[in-house]
């Protein structure tokens, strides 16, 4: 139901999710440039000499928390399991963020990176753990709402 703002709320957290395939998360500085996105620690510029860190954790975090936030939009009408999957959703997203920060300090140390620059991007997933919130707080007043009125009856 797109009435409803806590729906609302899950359509932009699935945007800032699935926005996060298409931007880099973190740069590094080293003697060639390095980016953190999706697939892993590249080199900007590909090279056949360059590192490569493959990050698979954060692909599949970053693949499964958009899918979360789309199926709590479709299961509306069970409010409860919505309520769960959003709650799994905000861990599930405060651990993308965790990650981000640890590829980012382990990809320093072995790239021997003079700095590091996080992108933007890198708060989406904050972003959206809070958009989750909202979205749970909404779906926990609906569920009120009617129970209160199972009970009038």
């Amino acid at each position: 139901m797109i009435q409803r703002i806590q729906t609302i709320y899950l359509l932009i957290a699935l945007a800032f999710g699935a926005s996060m395939f298409f931007a880099p998360q973190i740069t590094f500085a080293a003697d060639t440039e390095y980016i953190l996105n999706y697939t892993g620690i590249k080199a900007a510029a590909a090279t056949e000499n360059t590192k490569s860190i493959p990050t698979i954790a954060l692909t599949i975090l970053l693949v499964l928390t958009p899918m979360v936030s789309l199926m709590a939009i479709f299961l509306f009408k069970k409010r409860m399991i919505q309520i769960r999957l959003c709650a799994a959703n905000i861990g599930l997203l405060l651990g993308t963020t965790a990650l981000i920060y640890y590829f980012g300090t382990v990809g320093l140390k072995q790239l021997s990176a003079t700095h590091l620059t996080y992108g933007i991007s890198t708060v989406f997933p904050i972003a959206g753990a809070i958009l989750n919130f909202l979205a749970l707080r909404g779906i926990g007043k609906d569920e009120a709402l009617v129970r209160s009125m199972d009970r009038i009856r």
